[in-house]
């Protein structure tokens, strides 16, 4: 009991020290009150830390090479001469014999037929842009040492290492120009036969291209044949292989067909007409 009433007048003198309670007293106790905001700068958390204002707080990131108002770098120094045009130019994607050896071995690619720019596209591993300046392939050496195949290849750019590679085996290879509407064609036959319309002649190269088409080096399709009969045999002697005599070869026609300078298509002469429903070719009168 004493020490009851000792405890009891502890409390009793303590409250007549403390001030009344009021408002201005009162606290939460602690760790009552959480706070569902992350508390990120002024503004509370409200902005996630992606500013007040403008462009900034909506992720609108600047385009490249904007400087914020002021002259660009790529503005402040004139074009280079080498520039000059360069979105003009023509582009070849590349090929290399590697892939092409892998598209012959998984038999996307017939070596039975002539190859051109509408074999390789259907293959459906390839794929060609007429419209983004792409005007057919070219073909790498990347692979050179395990190609193997005989073939016959029509490409838009081939390199001595590669033409020696593939007359090696006893192939032919040919370089040929495509203008971009023989390109949207061979790129897509038979969304171009479903229109209808008849096969327009294959234009000529332009002047900045006819030197490397008529060049027999390069196996142009506009160089002389005896001129490239003969390159035939330097380029195995300089590479040091045994010439593989193509007209005794079993697939002769095939290694020997050849487009016309103003054929699109093997086998289809211009001013043909296709019929894709009634599966039907109409030619016309000579």
């Amino acid at each position: 009991m004493a020490h009851l009433r000792e405890t009891s007048d502890k409390a009793l003198k303590l409250l007549r020290t403390l001030p009344r309670v009021q408002i201005g007293n009162l606290r939460p106790n602690p760790n009552s009150k959480q706070n569902d905001k992350r508390g990120r700068a002024q503004h509370g958390g409200d902005k996630h830390g992606a500013g007040n204002k403008g462009s900034g707080q909506r992720q609108n990131f600047m385009r490249l090479g904007y400087e914020t108002g002021n002259q660009p770098f790529y503005m402040r120094f004139p074009y280079e001469p080498y520039y000059k045009g360069h979105h003009m130019k023509r582009q070849y994607p590349p090929i290399s014999l590697l892939q092409l050896q892998v598209l012959i071995d998984t038999n996307r690619i017939d070596v039975s037929q002539p190859v051109d720019i509408s074999t390789l596209c259907n293959s459906g591993l390839l794929n060609l842009k007429p419209a983004e300046m792409e005007y057919g392939f070219q073909l790498t050496d990347e692979g050179l040492d395990n190609f193997k195949a005989k073939i016959n290849i029509e490409v838009q750019y081939a390199n001595e290492a590669v033409i020696a590679a593939i007359e090696r085996n006893g192939g032919v290879i040919r370089t040929a120009y495509y203008d971009p509407r023989s390109l949207h064609m061979l790129s897509n036959a038979k969304k171009w036969f479903e229109k209808g319309v008849p096969i327009p002649n294959r234009m000529m190269p332009p002047q900045d291209a006819l030197d490397y088409y008529t060049d027999a080096k390069n196996r142009g399709y506009l160089a002389n044949p005896e001129e490239i009969s003969k390159d035939r045999l330097v380029l195995a002697q300089k590479y040091g292989y045994q010439l593989p005599r193509i007209e005794d070869d079993p697939s002769f026609a095939m290694l020997s067909a050849a487009k016309d300078p103003r054929q699109v298509f093997y086998g289809l002469e211009p001013g043909w007409l296709i019929n894709v429903v009634d599966k039907t070719i109409v030619k016309r009168k000579k």
